[in-house]
């Protein structure tokens, strides 16, 4: 009786909307599924339709007819397109959302520290119309460090380092509030882009973004290697010269040539937060080091960089990927405490 009875009540859910992937979760259940953000959209008489939603529309990246289109509805930690965007969180609360429930559920969602106040507004809007009983945001770094186990609420100074798809959130948090946040929009997607444009620079072969992706996960480093060429991988793409499919091998030297600039930008942008770090959270960072999370921070080597441009140890969190989301849903859990890292949408 009690199970059916509360099975007639929603779950509250937690979204880390991602540029590259989503990660939803829910207070009772903790984490329960990534899927990357992307929709496929048909094209029928002049009116769209929705494919596919996560894993399923990723797979029809770069291989669609004329009439499909495979979309990345956000771009650089933004919406770059509503209308899908809020067709994709329908979806995924649809699919954790019990449709029996008499309450619509209340969502947390993250977004980047610098997004402005139409971005946020656009984003609460989305879920809002998706089903959401009740929308409420909280910033990525803040979710990352919760999501870290990081001290937030205490007087000691923490910096995270939140490397997603499309941005780096570096962030100085002290009791409960962020100090100093900078959003850049570098991460994954730029260090794929990179790749694309050195395969075609170097040896005028096009590949596409999962090709790119691919390698960056198998080889890439954000150094080269100390001798010789390193790992080697072979991708396939189309010649430039004379339009025919083509394979080359790339090697880990030339992957961390590749994304030199895109991991310089990263470590230009910690060095600005600890810059602006006040004296006593800097002795504070300089005891207890700089957290990494999110997807980018496994870019092989990358910590070993970090520590070296800054002199001060660099952890990767436990879970790197879903830091983020498993901040928002201790926010679930904990709202009392947590309540007062809640930004306004308005």
């Amino acid at each position: 009786m009690f199970s059916f009875l509360s099975g007639l009540f929603s779950s509250d859910i937690g979204i880390d909307l991602g540029t590259a992937n989503t990660l939803v979760g829910t207070r009772e259940r903790g984490i329960l599924f990534s899927e990357p953000s992307v929709v496929a959209i048909s094209e029928i008489d002049g009116r769209n339709r929705v494919l596919a939603v996560g894993a399923d529309a990723k797979r029809m990246l770069g291989r669609t007819p004329g009439n499909i289109r495979a979309i990345r509805p956000l771009r650089d930690g933004v919406i770059a397109d509503f209308e899908v965007t809020q067709e994709m969180i329908r979806h995924f609360i649809r699919k954790v959302h019990n449709r029996r429930s008499f309450i619509s559920p209340r969502v947390i969602i993250c977004v980047p520290s610098g997004s402005t106040a139409v971005e946020r507004r656009a984003i609460r809007e989305a879920a809002d119309s998706a089903g959401a009983r009740r929308c409420q945001l909280v910033e990525e770094s803040m979710a990352a460090a919760i999501g870290a186990d990081l001290p937030v609420t205490e007087p000691v100074g923490c910096m995270i380092v939140d490397i997603g798809g499309g941005t780096t959130e570096v962030a100085v948090i002290s009791l409960g509030g962020i100090v100093f946040a900078d959003s850049t929009r570098v991460g994954g997607d730029k260090m794929d882009e990179a790749i694309v444009a050195y395969v075609r620079r170097n040896f005028n072969l096009l590949i596409g973004e999962s090709s790119a992706e691919r390698i960056k996960v198998e080889i890439g480093s954000a150094c080269q290697p100390v001798s010789g060429e390193g790992a080697s991988i072979s991708v396939r793409g189309r010649d430039l010269m004379n339009g025919i499919p083509r394979e080359l091998v790339m090697t880990e030297r030339q992957v961390a040539e590749a994304t030199f600039e895109p991991v310089n930008a990263i470590i230009e942008a910690v060095k600005l937060g600890l810059e602006h770090a006040p004296p006593e959270l800097a002795a504070d960072i300089v005891d207890r080091g700089i957290v990494l999370t999110g997807g980018g921070s496994l870019l092989r080597n990358l910590d070993t960089v970090l520590r070296d441009a800054t002199g001060l140890p660099v952890l990767i969190a436990d879970s790197p990927l879903e830091s983020v989301a498993l901040g928002t849903v201790r926010c679930l859990a904990e709202m009392k405490k947590l309540s007062p890292v809640l930004v306004n949408a308005e």
